[in-house]
């Protein structure tokens, strides 16, 4: 007794250091009102395990250690602080008072953390724990009984008034445990019975939560047989709504054995939710800066150099350059700002060929911060199904791209995909949004609801022309276009960037050949060795730079876009959006990131301008800027040499850029001079 009482001063010391007593008396004023009457006044306590121990030790191993105990210790101080303080009157008895301990933190040892990945789970005790996981699926929010009072049956019992008896919900109950007719009062015997006027409800939401690992079996780079089982968290008041599908989170929760005969589930109460990302290495390695030093007397050498030696195990040297640009550049884009808003690139390849071009895009998801690739059995964007612990509500369960968020949706070849299919894609990809039905009869619901999740990835696919190519070539076609075989004009349009990829003849067969031989083996020797891991630390080290526009790419930026918009009007018809000046900024950054520099000047912004212009080409035909199909990279890289050549022909291209704004862009002659 004396160690309890011990237990309930330190308690007191510990809210009063910490101003909980304040936030008590706070937390009370609005149960105050007179036409709120309830069986179980529910409170919030923050509780720093940190501080706690240093006021008492023994108290802070309870906290952490048996937090039932705690919690009842806890809500004795403060049923005694409220009737001492007289803060709310309407509190008669000590089970009135549901006190909840948040815990901030918890001590970083491997006791208190427990990794999704280890079995088996069932056998620890129930405390506090800390675990990192991909939320795959999510209910509805429903409710749940938080507190309830029941009334004894003889009326002659002083259990028949009053509150005696309270019942309120703990980790791992199910509703049947708070709320049932089958209890018994423990002065009399006498069975009791629900005063339901004043039950006491709760928002309630399931969530399934993986470990992040899991995703690695998604990407398809490598084949596995390990399988990951997901964890049920119970979300409850005012922790509902606090995580999304296709986000990571830290959780803080206890683990319980959920009862549901004949079954036992393994689920976790969540105490605290918070966003977390995983730490990934991002140094720039030393082959790198070297590179970057040999290559400073021209902005476009280190990017090039670092495409020509990208993905040699894949595709040989100087094949689909533009290509592997491009999957650089949509890497180094694939970020979240301080605003919350995401930038992507999504790419649409076209190729006579897709064997090479599928296995380089699933090269480059592996070095995505989060790559999945879509399987034809799967679901691309969101499912429903019943829930299977007890509410009956619907479960949402994210689809590949919801999965991918925040990184690269690969969707492999588009010709494989129904007509619904593709115009759900182009849906998604003009809104950057999904919307799920769900019907309410079906799901325990009073209306029907229509709910949207926000798609933040890019999207990677294929276009295969080899049917196409066979077929005559249209009388109505425009020059520069191509035929997209069963890509809708309107779905390519929705696509930031389009690429023609041609083959090289003879070349791409013999590598084939000999990939498969030497399968997973650079196949060509390079003057420079950079691994995969180089790679990938260079574009997590690329994403975190934060870039300015200098005054010269902005003007090439805008003027293209202006004279461009103009000369497509007036000759083809063709309207040209302002999400083409995004894709423009888009990509000028990119290149200044993948260049490791800070400062977006007008080299980046020329390689925007030839990205977009070819891809409009594609789509809509020439227009007066005359630009060649490779301009990107007009010629073999295989020594200095041909980097210097490369450099001139850009910057002959740069003028003609120059030349097309000055001619056409209105206004265009107060910042661009003739010359």
């Amino acid at each position: 007794m004396s160690d309890i009482l011990s237990l309930k001063e330190s308690i007191l010391v510990y809210l009063d250091r910490s101003g909980g007593l304040q936030r008590l008396g706070e937390d009370c004023r609005p149960f105050n009102e007179p036409q709120l009457m309830e069986a179980v006044y529910r409170f919030c306590v923050s509780v720093n395990p940190s501080d706690v121990i240093e006021v008492d030790p023994e108290l802070g191993h309870c906290v952490l250690q048996d937090p039932l105990t705690a919690t009842a210790l806890f809500q004795s101080v403060c049923f005694l602080a409220i009737k001492t303080l007289s803060l709310l009157d309407k509190i008669h008895t000590e089970s009135q008072v549901n006190v909840i301990l948040k815990l901030t933190h918890l001590p970083p040892f491997p006791e208190y953390s427990l990794d999704l990945c280890s079995f088996p789970r069932g056998n620890g005790a129930m405390r506090p724990v800390s675990m990192e996981g991909l939320v795959i699926a999510i209910t509805r929010v429903t409710k749940y009984t938080q507190g309830a009072r029941f009334l004894c049956s003889d009326e002659e019992c002083p259990c028949s008034a009053g509150f005696h008896h309270i019942r309120v919900h703990a980790p791992g109950a199910t509703e049947s445990a708070t709320v049932r007719n089958d209890f018994i009062c423990r002065i009399c015997g006498s069975a009791l019975k629900e005063d339901v006027k004043f039950r006491v409800l709760g928002d309630k939401q399931l969530v399934e939560m993986i470990h992040v690992r899991a995703l690695d079996l998604l990407s398809a780079h490598q084949q596995s047989s390990l399988r990951y089982q997901s964890v049920t968290l119970f979300l409850r008041d005012e922790l509902c709504n606090s995580m999304r599908i296709g986000r990571v989170y830290r959780v803080l929760g206890i683990p319980a054995h959920v009862h549901q005969w004949p079954n036992i589930t393994w689920s976790v109460e969540a105490n605290s939710v918070k966003p977390w990302e995983p730490e990934y290495p991002h140094k720039v390695s030393v082959s790198f800066q070297q590179l970057l030093n040999v290559t400073s007397s021209s902005r476009w050498r280190f990017s090039a150099v670092l495409t020509h030696c990208f993905a040699l195990n894949v595709a040989p040297p100087g094949l689909y350059n533009t290509l592997k640009l491009t999957l650089l550049l949509s890497l180094v884009q694939n970020r979240v700002d301080e605003k919350e808003t995401f930038h992507n690139l999504d790419l649409l390849a076209v190729t006579t060929d897709s064997l090479i071009l599928d296995r380089l895009m699933t090269y480059s998801l592996q070095l995505a911060s989060r790559g999945v690739r879509h399987q034809a059995s799967g679901e691309m964007f969101a499912s429903l199904s019943r829930d299977g612990h007890g509410s009956g509500s619907a479960n949402i369960h994210a689809g590949s791209s919801l999965l991918a968020t925040g990184g690269v949706c690969m969707l492999g070849d588009l010709g494989g995909y129904k007509k619904d299919k593709l115009d759900a894609i182009q849906s998604v990809l003009e809104s950057s949004s999904v919307s799920l039905f769900i019907p309410g009869k079906k799901y325990g619901e009073d209306a029907d609801q229509q709910i949207s999740f926000p798609v933040l990835c890019s999207f990677w696919a294929l276009a295969d022309q080899s049917d196409a190519s066979k077929r005559s070539l249209r009388a109505d076609a425009v020059l520069g276009t191509v035929d997209l075989g069963p890509v809708s004009s309107q779905l390519a349009d929705a696509f930031g960037l389009i690429l023609q990829c041609r083959d090289v003849g003879g070349e791409q067969p013999l590598h084939t050949l000999q990939q498969a031989v030497h399968s997973g083996k650079p196949l060509y020797p390079s003057c420079w060795d950079f691994t995969t891991q180089d790679y990938q630390e260079l574009l997590n080290h690329a994403q975190g730079l934060r870039v300015e526009m200098s005054p010269g790419a902005e003007k090439i930026i805008h003027g293209y876009y202006m004279a461009s918009r103009r000369v497509r009007t007036q000759s083809q018809g063709v309207k040209i959006s302002v999400a083409s000046i995004k894709l423009l900024i888009s990509l000028s950054e990119a290149h200044c990131k993948l260049s490791l520099r800070a400062r977006v000047e007008e080299e980046d912004a020329v390689m925007a301008v030839l990205l977009c212009e070819n891809s409009v080409t594609l789509k809509h035909g020439a227009s007066a800027l005359i630009i060649p199909p490779e301009s990107v990279f007009p010629c073999d890289l295989k020594d200095v040499d041909g980097l210097q050549r490369r450099d001139d022909i850009l910057e002959d291209l740069q003028q003609n850029i120059l030349r097309f704004i000055y001619t056409y862009a209105s206004g265009a002659g107060s910042y661009i001079t003739e010359e």
